[in-house]
C-alpha cells in the first residue's frame, strides 16, 4: 500500500457561514516551516494530476513508500500556506479525496436523551437469517464509490466532488431512496430484494479491502406502518454486540421538527449471523433487522453510533472561540495538518498562572477519535471538555493544578470519508506511534513530538486516549505494569481505573480493566508514551452498546451516559491529585486496614456515589498506604485472588466469573450505609504484588463520597 508523502494544496476560503476560529500558535510551533522539507529533486516522485481539477489546483507530487517502511525519508517540498502564518486562522472548509462525490445538503441532528435508559433487545429464537442475495435477484437502487484497494490518496478538494450521476431508483413507486455521499455517511450498495426488503453493503475503509463496522446512511421515500427489513451482507468480525442486545440508531427529521425527538434505537427480529457471502476463503457476517419508519415521506437516518462529524468539532472550537470567558483559559491551535488538509487541532487549557507557579503545574493529555468509526469517544471528549471549561468550582480547581493538552480528533480524515479504523493510507494510525513518517502519519507524529516537548517543560501526570469498543460492553481500560511495578502509589497504574469505577459505578467495570503490554500493541499510544516515561498512560474504552453493571445492566449508552464518563474522569482527577492537602497527616494516621476474612467475603458493600469529596494528595498519602498495605498477613488473600485470576484469562469463558468480581472489587463499607469515617475516608483494594487482572494485596485509602 502507497503512502502519499504529499498532500494537495491548501487553500483557505471563507469559513461556512462567515464564521472564524481563532486559532493561536504556541511558542514554538508543532508543524515545520515549508522551507524545512527537503527538496523535491532528492526522491524519484510522481507527479499526479487531473485535467478536469488542473485549473483549481496546483501539481501535487507524491512520493510512494511501501507501507512497512518506517525509516526516516525525504519528503517534496510542502506548498506554503500564508494564512498558517496569521493567529487568527478561518473556520476551516472540509477537505475530501478528489474523487469523493459529495452531496451539498447540510445533515443536521438534534441532541436528545430518551426519558428513560432503552433496553438491549431480547433475542425470541424465531429471527430469521436472510441469505444474501446476488445482484442478478434484485434491483441495484444505490451504488456509491468503492473504496479501489489498489489505489491511493493524490490529493483533495473543497467539499468533495460535486455528485455526477444520482441514485438509481424508479421514479413514482415506493422504493426508498438511500443516500450516503455525506460527512461521515458510509454506505456502498443497496439491491431491493423485494417491496419492503434491502439488502445494503457498506463501503470498506478507503484505498482497502477491509475494516466494515461503522455505516451511517440517509432514508426518504418512507411509508409509514410496513414493516421494513435491512440486511448489512459485508461485516467480517466473528462477534459482534448485536449478538448481546445492541440496537441500530434512527433519526426522524419529521420527529426532530415535530416533537424535538433525535436519535432513538431501533429494530426487531435482530440477528448476527455468518451469511453465504464469503469468498477468496473470507467470511462475511451478516446483520438483519426490522422496523417501521415513523412518518409517511420522511427523511430518516440510520447510524452504528451516535454521528459526531468534523463540522460538529469545528462548531464546537467556534462556540469556545467567541466565550469570552473561555477564550482567556482555552487557547486553540494548529497541531498540523491531516493529508487531505484539514487540521488537526489541539486545546491548551489552563487557568492564567500566579507569578512563578505556572511551571509547577502538572500536564494531562487527553487524544480522542483515532478510529474514525469509534464516535462515542467524541462524546466522551465533550464530556470532559464541557466539564473542565465549565465554571464549577471544581473545573476552576483542575485548572489552577494542571495544563491540560486536549487532540479531539486525531483522525479527521477518516471521519469526513465514513471509514471504521484507518487513515487514508489506509492503515490504522493507533500502530503508529513508532514510526518516524512524519508525512505518512502528521498527526501521530506531531502529537508524540507535542508531548515530547511538554515532558521537558513540566512532569506530565496522564495520557489517555479515548476509544470504543465493539465487542464488550461497559467502559472500562487499559494501562501498563512492568513485573517489577513501582510502589508509589501515583505512578500505580490501577488506581485511576479503580477510583473511576467506583465514581461511576454502574458504567464502568474495573474487572474489565487490563495492564498487561502485549507485543501487538507496541505502536499503540498508551504503550508508546508509557516507554516515553508517563506512567499512568491509559486507553479509555467505552462500549459501542451498553452496561451490565447495577441499575443499567441490560440498557444501551446515550449522549448524556458517554458524556458523563467524561465529566466523571475530571472527578477523579480531581480527588486523585487535587483535593484536601491539609488533611493528609490526618488520613495517614487514621486509615483503614482491611483484614483477609473480609476481603474473602462473598459480597462487600462498595459506595456507588458519584458526588466528590474532599480528599488528601493521594501523590504523597498512598506511598505510605501502599508501604503499609504489603505486609504479609494479606499473602493469603493476594494468593486467593492470584489463583483465581489465572481462571478468567480468558474473555469467552469468563462471563459469570467477571459478575462476580463485580461484587468483589467494590468499596468496604466500615460503617453503616449513609455514614463516612470520621476521617472523611474509606478502604480500596489496589494490586502491588501480582500483575494478573484481578489480585487484591494491598490497601488504599480514598474519600468516601
Amino acid at each position: 500500500m502507497p503512502c502519499p508523502a504529499a498532500r494537495a494544496p491548501r487553500r483557505r476560503p471563507a469559513g461556512r457561514g462567515g464564521e472564524s476560529l481563532a486559532v493561536g500558535e504556541e511558542g514554538s510551533s508543532d508543524e515545520d516551516p515549508p522551507n524545512s522539507f527537503v527538496t523535491e529533486d532528492s526522491q524519484q516522485c510522481a507527479v499526479l494530476t487531473d485535467s478536469v481539477c488542473a485549473h483549481l489546483f496546483p501539481r501535487a507530487k507524491q512520493i510512494l513508500l511501501s507501507s512497512d517502511s518506517e525509516a526516516v525519508v525525504p519528503h517534496p517540498r510542502e506548498p506554503q500556506n500564508l494564512d498558517d502564518s496569521s493567529p487568527a486562522g478561518q473556520f476551516s472548509l472540509v477537505y475530501w479525496p478528489h474523487q469523493c462525490e459529495v452531496i451539498r445538503d447540510r445533515i443536521e441532528h438534534i441532541d436528545w436523551i430518551p426519558t428513560t435508559p432503552e433496553p438491549l433487545y431480547t433475542p425470541t429464537g424465531l429471527e430469521m437469517t436472510p441469505p444474501y442475495q446476488t445482484p442478478d435477484k434484485g434491483t441495484v437502487i444505490y451504488l456509491g464509490e468503492e473504496a479501489k484497494k489498489n489505489s491511493h490518496f493524490m490529493y483533495s478538494r473543497v467539499r468533495g466532488l460535486c455528485p455526477l450521476k444520482q441514485i438509481l431508483h424508479q421514479k413514482g413507486d415506493n422504493t426508498l431512496i438511500f443516500e450516503a455521499r455525506f460527512e461521515s455517511g458510509n454506505l456502498q450498495k443497496v439491491v431491493k430484494v423485494n417491496e419492503f426488503e434491502y439488502q445494503l453493503t457498506l463501503r470498506t475503509d478507503l484505498y482497502t479491502s477491509r475494516h466494515t463496522q461503522w455505516y451511517y446512511f440517509q432514508v426518504s421515500n418512507t411509508q409509514a406502518g410496513m414493516s421494513y427489513r435491512f440486511t448489512i451482507v459485508n461485516f467480517t468480525k466473528r462477534n459482534s454486540l448485536y449478538k448481546r442486545g445492541l440496537r441500530p440508531l434512527l433519526y426522524s427529521e419529521a420527529n426532530a421538527k415535530k416533537h424535538k425527538v433525535g436519535w432513538q434505537r431501533t429494530g426487531n427480529e435482530i440477528k448476527y449471523y455468518k451469511n453465504n457471502a464469503g469468498q477468496g476463503g473470507r467470511q462475511y457476517f451478516s446483520l438483519t433487522w426490522t422496523f417501521q419508519f415513523p412518518h409517511d415521506q420522511d427523511t430518516c437516518y440510520f447510524a452504528h453510533c451516535y454521528p459526531y462529524t468534523y463540522s460538529n468539532l469545528q462548531e464546537y472550537l467556534v462556540a469556545i472561540s467567541k466565550d469570552p470567558v473561555k477564550s482567556k483559559f482555552c487557547k486553540i491551535h494548529i497541531l498540523c495538518h491531516s493529508l487531505a488538509g484539514n487540521i488537526v487541532y489541539v486545546l491548551t487549557i489552563t487557568n492564567p498562572p500566579k507569578s512563578g507557579k505556572g511551571t509547577e503545574r502538572k500536564a494531562v493529555i487527553l487524544t480522542a477519535r483515532v478510529h474514525p468509526g469509534e464516535t462515542n469517544s467524541s462524546w466522551i471528549m465533550k464530556g470532559f471538555l464541557d466539564y473542565i471549561l465549565g465554571d464549577s468550582g471544581k473545573a476552576q480547581l483542575l485548572r489552577d493544578n494542571f495544563v491540560f493538552k486536549v487532540v479531539p480528533m486525531l483522525n479527521p480524515d477518516g471521519v469526513i470519508v465514513g471509514n471504521h479504523r484507518c487513515s487514508l493510507t489506509g492503515q490504522d494510525l493507533n500502530r503508529k506511534y513508532r514510526s518516524n513518517m512524519k508525512k505518512c502519519y502528521p498527526s501521530i507524529w506531531y502529537t508524540r513530538n507535542m508531548i515530547k516537548r511538554v515532558m521537558g517543560e513540566r512532569d506530565v501526570f496522564l495520557y489517555c486516549d479515548i476509544h470504543g469498543h465493539n465487542r464488550k460492553q461497559n467502559v472500562f481500560m487499559y494501562g501498563c505494569e512492568r513485573k517489577q511495578q513501582a510502589k508509589a502509589p501515583y505512578v500505580h497504574p490501577h488506581v485511576f481505573p479503580l477510583m473511576l469505577s467506583k465514581s461511576c459505578p454502574d458504567k464502568f467495570s474495573f474487572p474489565d480493566c487490563r495492564f498487561r503490554v502485549r507485543k501487538s500493541k507496541e505502536g499503540t499510544g498508551r504503550v508508546v508514551m508509557w516507554k516515553m516515561g508517563i506512567n499512568n498512560s491509559y486507553t479509555l474504552e467505552a462500549s459501542i452498546c451498553g452496561s451490565k453493571l447495577g441499575c443499567r445492566q441490560s440498557t444501551h449508552f446515550d449522549m448524556k451516559d458517554l458524556e458523563s464518563i467524561g465529566q466523571h474522569f475530571c472527578d477523579v482527577l480531581l480527588n486523585y491529585c487535587v483535593h484536601n492537602k491539609l488533611e493528609h497527616k490526618k488520613v495517614v494516621k487514621q486509615q483503614a486496614r482491611v483484614n483477609s476474612k473480609v476481603l474473602n467475603s462473598d459480597v462487600l458493600d462498595w459506595d456507588s456515589s458519584s458526588q466528590t469529596s474532599d480528599s488528601p494528595d493521594s501523590c504523597d498519602l498512598v506511598a505510605h498506604q501502599l508501604k503499609l498495605g504489603t505486609k504479609k498477613k494479606n499473602k493469603t488473600s493476594g494468593e486467593h485472588f492470584h489463583s483465581n485470576a489465572k481462571d478468567r484469562s480468558h474473555e469467552s469463558k469468563n462471563t459469570q466469573s467477571i459478575e462476580t468480581q463485580h461484587k468483589m472489587f467494590q468499596v468496604l463499607d466500615p460503617v453503616k450505609k449513609g455514614t463516612c469515617l470520621p476521617i472523611d475516608c474509606q478502604t480500596w483494594f489496589i494490586s502491588s504484588v501480582d500483575h494478573g487482572p484481578y489480585p487484591v494485596v494491598s490497601c488504599l485509602t480514598v474519600p468516601c463520597r
